[in-house]
């Protein structure tokens, strides 16, 4: 029964498409344009029956090319389809050497082999002992652990199902409602689509000739959002209605103790650094507890201490540090003759050119009466009796010296005053610091050692993919390649990494890559056939005709995208709509890059909408039988509003989302 809803609901959307194209084509005056604005709308319709997105998009754009060529009479048939054979060809080739999308397989792979490494099991166990005693502590480790997995692999069948499988009973068994724990698993699974590295920011920047580089530096401020408002609303909910998410018991907060933590705990102090220093200093009240053992845990404990003083001195040193500036000698600087004009470039050596001489009167009157036939001795430059005449002093020599004095100054110079943010930023970590020390029992040691086993490996990962990226020291390509390496090594770290593994993820990656690629190739032909048509002119001539301001251009935009992420999936709405949508924003004043984030903050609702949202379906082939798909479907509803407001935040306050591409590449 609720199948036939689901093909119901999707035959309505396709029978108001297909009464759309009859009411509205003008029948009488039928251009090429709106052959072009049929075509897709059977795109469209075709889609939504059930056949491949690429190869539909590839055929209709094969035909229609035809129909194109034909129509335009430029020869026989024969000639029509050598031109779209051509077409065919020429729109592959520039498909298969966009460097943007080399990325994708790599970042692919690196996905399936983090997800390979076993890591999201601890991770998520961590993190639901180190929030246990914040309210709905289980669906705020669920978003938590989504939001770090989804930034490592960026495949979202892949988070929502591990999620699925591992937090679902959890959540299930300790009182949550099926609701909320099908909304909190949909939700946080579905924010690799914004998080860097995603596949679809690559797939906006190759398709709305954006730099990728900018689109992730400018989605990561979204995301972090984002997956902030999600923990709020759980945070509330839990509040508000305890039995949506009750907390949990105090048997499942405690974390039993090693043998050698119980025996320093059994010496009298509860906090882990005090106790560990004593043992370390008076081992002989602690002779059971190796020494080794001692220094692994202060080690660990000291991480936070030592991350802190590199941060903030690595901070203060770039925050000081002097601006470099260089004093060229005189005889050094461009336009030095050796005569009296020693300005340089700085001062021309004659105002006004050739018309003014240099000295009034010129050659006409010299300098001094009697010229050359002066001695010198008479001025006191001669050398005095009995004195040895000085080296004379070269020119090289001067200048050398000359630098090393401004070296030796630029050394001793004083640094610069130190922000007053960066001491408010001092003072709060030193403070949160010294908290975490005094709050670090026994327990919360043990949950840190947790964290540290199953978050620091993929804090390292995320840091080095995205961080080479972010500051420029490589292409999204190189760092693709890095992060593919380092999921090959945190498999291998992790006893993951062998034979079937590597086939499978290759496999996968193989797999994601050619659907991706048959989209470019079928989106590229269809685009191609679409221009031909002429249907992006009448469709750009309709939009000025309404004389939108660029708010109102926008906010039709965003609705309309975010209509079609309920009967079309993101990739659809990217390779289908982006080229319709991308040439007018100049003619509105909107930045690409802008529109590129708010289309990604957008396009998560392909995921989280019915009746086609991927993610529910993820979900509901591990749920238990008990939980439908209308259950998940509803409880999704409420993560879309939190989504909805989220891109309206983001467009009251650009600066969210373009402050940190402004600073770093503009």
């Amino acid at each position: 029964m609720k199948q036939n809803k689901a093909i119901w609901f999707g035959l309505s959307i396709m029978a108001m498409v297909v009464l759309a194209v009859i009411v509205l084509t003008p029948w009488t005056a039928l251009t090429t344009g709106h052959i072009g604005l049929i075509m897709l709308a059977l795109v469209v319709v075709c889609i939504m029956l059930g056949f491949p997105t690429a190869f539909t998009l590839m055929g209709m754009g094969v035909i229609f090319s035809f129909l194109a060529y034909f129509m335009q009479g430029q020869g026989t048939p024969m000639r029509a389809i050598e031109q779209t054979l051509t077409l065919m060809v020429q729109r592959t080739y520039a498909t298969m050497t966009n460097d943007a999308l080399i990325s994708i397989p790599l970042f692919v792979f690196m996905g399936y082999l983090v997800e390979r490494a076993n890591l999201i099991e601890k991770l998520f166990k961590s993190m639901h002992l180190a929030l246990a005693r914040i309210p709905g502590s289980l669906g705020v480790a669920t978003l938590a652990t989504c939001a770090i997995f989804a930034t490592a692999t960026g495949i979202v069948g892949a988070v929502v199902t591990l999620m699925g499988l591992l937090a679902m009973p959890t959540m299930l068994k300790a009182g949550y409602s099926v609701r909320m724990t099908a909304g909190a698993i949909t939700a946080g699974g579905c924010l690799g689509i914004l998080l860097p590295p995603s596949v679809l920011l690559i797939v906006y920047g190759a398709t709305a000739g954006v730099s990728v580089v900018q689109l992730y530096a400018g989605a990561i401020f979204p995301g972090l959002m984002l997956a902030g408002m999600y923990v709020l609303y759980v945070i509330l909910v839990a509040k508000l209605w305890p039995s949506a998410a009750p907390p949990l018991p105090a048997s499942e907060r405690v974390l039993p103790l090693p043998e050698h933590a119980s025996r320093l705990a059994e010496g009298g102090t509860t906090r882990a650094m005090v106790g560990l220093l004593a043992g370390l200093f008076k081992g002989r009240r602690n002779r059971a507890v190796p020494t080794g053992y001692l220094l692994r845990n202060l080690l660990v404990v000291l991480v936070p201490l030592l991350g802190f003083v590199l941060v903030m001195g690595v901070t203060h040193r770039m925050l000081t540090e002097p601006p470099t500036e260089y004093e060229i000698p005189e005889e050094l600087q461009l336009g030095f003759s050796g005569g009296g004009y020693g300005g340089g470039l700085a001062e021309p050596p004659m105002q006004g050119g050739l018309q003014e001489p240099p000295m009034e009167g010129g050659l006409a009157e010299p300098p001094m009466e009697g010229g050359l036939q002066e001695p010198p001795g008479a001025q006191g430059l001669a050398e005095p009796p009995g004195a040895a005449p000085p080296a004379p002093e070269m020119p090289g020599e001067a200048a050398a010296e000359a630098m090393q004095a401004e070296a030796a100054a630029q050394a001793g110079a004083e640094r610069l005053p130190v922000p007053t943010g960066y001491w408010i930023a001092f003072w709060v970590c030193a403070a949160l610091l010294a908290v975490f020390y005094l709050l670090l029992t026994w327990q919360r040691l043990e949950i840190f050692k947790m964290l540290m086993a199953s978050f620091f490996p993929l804090a390292v990962l995320i840091l080095a993919v995205l961080g080479s990226i972010v500051l420029g020291l490589a292409t999204p390509s190189e760092a693709a390649a890095m992060g593919a390496l380092g999921g090959a090594l945190l498999a291998a770290l992790y006893r993951r990494l062998n034979m079937p593994v590597l086939k499978e993820s290759v496999f996968l990656t193989a797999k994601t890559s050619a659907m991706v690629c048959w989209l470019f190739v079928g989106s590229s032909i269809f685009s191609a056939a679409f221009a031909l048509l002429g249907g992006q002119q009448i469709i750009e001539e309709w939009v000025l005709s309404l004389g939108l301001t660029p708010v109102e251009f926008m906010l039709l935009a965003q609705i309309i995208i975010f209509l079609l992420g309920w009967p079309l999936e993101w990739t659809e709405i990217i390779v289908i709509f982006m080229p319709i949508f991308v040439p007018l924003l100049a003619n509105f004043g909107i930045d690409p890059l802008f529109f590129g984030l708010l289309v990604a903050l957008n396009l998560q609702t392909a995921f989280l909408s019915p009746p086609v949202a991927m993610s529910a379906f993820y979900l509901k082939g591990v749920s238990p039988p008990h939980v439908t798909l209308n259950q998940i479907f509803l409880g999704m509803l409420p993560f879309m509003a939190i989504q909805v407001i989220a891109i309206f935040v983001l467009y009251m306050f650009p600066g969210v989302g373009m402050w940190l591409p402004t600073v770093l590449y503009r």
